[in-house]
């Protein structure tokens, strides 16, 4: 590839931080026959969020659920333009359809509050369009919290995490910002949470770009974000989860190498942890997909620590 078309492909993935898609929201509970609430509530900074309240009749648990970068609470049509031309060249080119996880949770006896962060779906903008994977973002997190326990029929309800991908990460960064917010929160469920750095040099690897002009796209980014690409990393964020927190991930992952999720998981510090590999797949979307095929593991872990 020449150099200036190296650079002006640098330019659009740091472009990509600040414009991308909107991702509509095609599905809705009610589809699975599940009564739903549209709900609505403040972010930690005053951020509308949409979301959607799913009740189970006489249950005192609830789980929290957030989403990816690029999607929203229903999912990803990555099976459709443009959002397609995203993502299909690694292989993710399915459409990803959140609402049979809510139907899992709510039938295995959970009430569950699913939400847009900021920036996506129907959720408010903010932060000059900014996606800072996950450090605006854990506002949202804290959000959902605050929501949650004051509303009249959830408040003193346990509360458990499903926390997806950049989900992930600003639940990380949120319990560093305010680890008093989670007191009380009984467990984390996590779906491969990512850093930018590790992700954005094997986007470089599949392009054909050499990693010696990381440098370059640190420089685009911080220019469009304000922030570094080091600065997006959940990495350190881990050391300040103090839930029982179980992590999953595709182990070949095009997007990303195993030792980043080894690295968040070795750095979280509690004793009830566990790291689980998704074996015979390269696409991402199959870990997002991977509760609806095989929820026992996961809804043991939120029986184990919300019973």
């Amino acid at each position: 590839m020449e150099p200036d078309k190296i650079t002006e492909t640098l330019r659009a993935i740091a472009r990509g931080f600040k414009s991308w898609p909107g991702a509509p929201i095609l599905h809705r509970p009610d589809e699975l026959g599940l009564d739903y609430e549209d709900v609505f509530f403040p972010s930690e900074d005053g951020v509308p969020l949409e979301g959607w309240f799913i009740p189970r009749a006489n249950s005192d648990r609830i789980v929290i659920a957030n989403h990816p970068r690029w999607f929203n609470r229903a999912g990803l049509p990555s099976h459709l333009e443009p959002w397609r031309s995203l993502t299909g060249s690694t292989g993710n080119d399915f459409e990803v359809n959140f609402v049979p996880d809510y139907r899992i949770l709510h039938d295995a006896g959970y009430n569950v509050l699913a939400y847009d962060m900021r920036n996506f779906g129907h959720s408010g903008k903010a932060n000059d369009g900014v996606f800072s994977v996950g450090r605006y973002e854990s506002r949202d997190v804290i959000g959902s919290l605050d929501y949650v326990r004051r509303r009249k029929d959830t408040a003193g309800m346990k509360i458990g995490l499903f926390s997806r991908c950049a989900g992930g990460n600003a639940t990380f960064f949120a319990m560093t910002r305010r680890p008093e917010a989670f007191d009380g929160v009984r467990c984390l469920v996590s779906p491969q949470p990512l850093s930018s750095g590790v992700a954005l040099a094997r986007g470089l690897e599949r392009l054909g770009i050499p990693l010696s002009y990381m440098d370059q796209l640190n420089e685009l980014i911080r220019q469009e974000t304000s922030f570094t690409i080091d600065q997006f990393s959940p990495v350190p964020w881990a050391k300040s989860v103090m839930v029982p927190s179980f992590l999953y991930q595709v182990r070949d992952d095009v997007y990303t190498r195993p030792s980043d999720l080894q690295a968040v998981y070795d750095n979280i510090p509690v004793a009830d942890k566990k790291l689980h590999w998704i074996e015979g797949t390269t696409r991402r979307w199959d870990g997002y997909t991977y509760f609806q095929r095989e929820p026992g593991p996961m809804l043991e872990w939120f029986a184990r620590f919300m019973a």
